[in-house]
């Protein structure tokens, strides 16, 4: 029986700032602690993505401390919408939106100074070919690591805070620091009818998120003390 799943990835990721907005604050933004899953997926599909393979985060190694900083960004309240169909298909004047009408400043606490190593594997989907298989990708990727390349820029959370993205191989050790992150989000199930959030419960150990293959065994009730 051929194998669907790859061994697993490394991959590093640095940049002066990140932020990995918690969902119920994301008005004035405010980051998790420590890269979501999902944001780690966005890294390595900047990477490496086709219809193929579909990557799966492991762990994620936290190699710099966690600290924050607060910064104001201009952002806009509202989104500009796409003309209406009697005019796509009549013709007529389309909505205009002027951002310089409609801007805001917001407050964002962001992390600072952050390194990660993220360590995932990727199976192969029902849209692989013939000459899709394991080794194709792996090659794929570990060249495209070395060489700096990527189909749009990575970024931590927001496209303006940008990541390095480079080899794992001389990363340092992770930090020395264990904590309970709460309730994070995994990543999103996105479906015609609606999108759904699935979350876990993250803890951090020795530097080092593990990330689980079923979030809902995270969410179980834990006994009460006696």
């Amino acid at each position: 029986m051929t194998a669907s799943r790859s061994p697993t990835l490394r991959l590093r990721a640095r940049g002066p700032l990140a932020c990995f907005t918690r969902p119920e604050l994301k008005a004035e933004r405010f980051s998790y602690e420590v890269m979501t899953p999902s944001a780690a997926r966005g890294l390595l599909e900047a990477v490496l993505w086709k219809p193929a393979i579909r990557w799966q985060v492991r762990r994620i190694r936290v190699l710099s401390p966690i600290r924050f900083t607060a910064l104001r960004r201009n952002e806009v309240n509202s989104k500009a919408s796409a003309p209406a169909t009697a005019v796509i298909d009549g013709g007529g004047p389309a909505p205009r939106y002027y951002a310089d009408e409609d801007r805001t400043q917001r407050n964002t606490v962001a992390l600072r100074d952050v390194d990660y190593v993220i360590e995932a594997a990727f199976e192969l989907t029902e849209r692989a070919g013939d000459d899709d298989n394991l080794t194709k990708f792996v090659e794929m990727f570990e060249r495209r690591v070395r060489k700096g390349q990527h189909f749009h820029q990575p970024y931590f959370g927001c496209r303006e805070f940008v990541a390095e993205v480079l080899p794992a191989d001389e990363a340092p050790a992770a930090v020395d620091t264990s904590k309970d992150l709460g309730l994070m989000l995994w990543d999103i199930d996105y479906a015609p009818a609606g999108h759904r959030a699935r979350f876990f419960h993250g803890r951090l150990e020795q530097g080092v998120l593990e990330v689980p293959a079923d979030p809902e065994s995270t969410l179980a009730p834990r006994e009460a003390a006696p």
